[in-house]
C-alpha cells in the first residue's frame, strides 16, 4: 500500500562543509507540488534540488548538479519508501568541498531517505466516486456514516427537496454504507458509481 505523509517535515545535515535542509510534504495536484517548490525554495542557496510523485506522474530537478546526481536520487527515495502523493526538497549551500557525482547522490538521496523515515506517514486508501441524494433531515446522520467509513464528501449541491451528494469511499465500504443508509432512509438513499 502506498503513503503519503500528514504534513511538512524537515530534516538538516552537514556533508563536507555543505550545508542541507530536506523538507518533504504532502500534494494532491502538481500545481501543489510546484507551488511548494517555489515558495520554500531559498534563493540564496547554492541548489534547490527536488522531486515529486503524484500516482503514474513525477518530476525531479537537478537544479545545476550534474545530471541525474540529485533529482533522480530524491525520486528514487521518494518510491523507495513506498510514498505516493509527496514533494521533496532538499536546498543545498555549497561549502567549498567537491562531493563527487556519488557523493553528492548519497547526499541529496540519503538527505531524502532520513527526512521520509523520520515523517508521520498514513495510508492512502482508493476511493470510488460515488453519488446520493437525501432529506435535509438526513444530511447529518449521512455525513457521519460516511465519516465513520474513512469516505470524503466531494460536493454539497442544495436542492429544493434536499441534498445532492458526490461522494468517495473505499470499495470494501460501499456494501456497509449502502446498507446503513437503507435502514437511516428506509431505503430511499441509494448510492450510485
Amino acid at each position: 500500500m502506498p503513503y503519503t505523509l500528514t504534513g511538512l517535515c524537515e530534516f538538516r545535515e552537514e556533508i563536507r562543509k555543505s550545508r542541507f535542509i530536506t523538507l518533504a510534504a504532502p500534494i494532491t495536484t502538481a500545481l501543489d507540488a510546484q507551488a511548494f517548490i517555489e515558495h520554500h525554495s531559498d534563493l540564496n542557496a547554492t541548489h534547490n534540488c527536488w522531486a515529486w510523485k503524484l500516482a503514474d506522474q513525477y518530476r525531479s530537478n537537478d537544479d545545476g548538479e550534474p545530471g541525474g546526481t540529485a533529482g533522480r536520487p530524491i525520486l528514487a527515495a521518494i518510491e523507495a519508501q513506498g510514498f505516493d502523493q509527496v514533494v521533496v526538497l532538499v536546498i543545498r549551500w555549497y561549502g567549498g568541498i567537491q562531493l563527487g557525482t556519488g557523493g553528492l547522490a548519497r547526499a541529496y538521496g540519503g538527505g531524502a531517505n532520513k527526512c521520509l523515515q523520520t515523517a508521520e506517514r498514513i495510508e492512502l486508501i482508493s476511493r470510488v466516486a460515488l453519488s446520493c441524494a437525501c432529506s435535509f433531515s438526513e444530511l447529518n446522520l449521512l455525513k457521519l456514516r460516511v465519516a465513520e467509513l474513512d469516505g470524503l464528501i466531494v460536493e454539497e449541491n442544495f436542492t429544493a427537496n434536499g441534498v445532492e451528494l458526490q461522494l468517495a469511499l473505499g470499495e470494501v465500504h460501499i456494501g456497509a454504507l449502502q446498507t446503513q443508509l437503507a435502514d437511516l432512509s428506509r431505503g430511499r438513499i441509494l448510492l450510485q458509481r
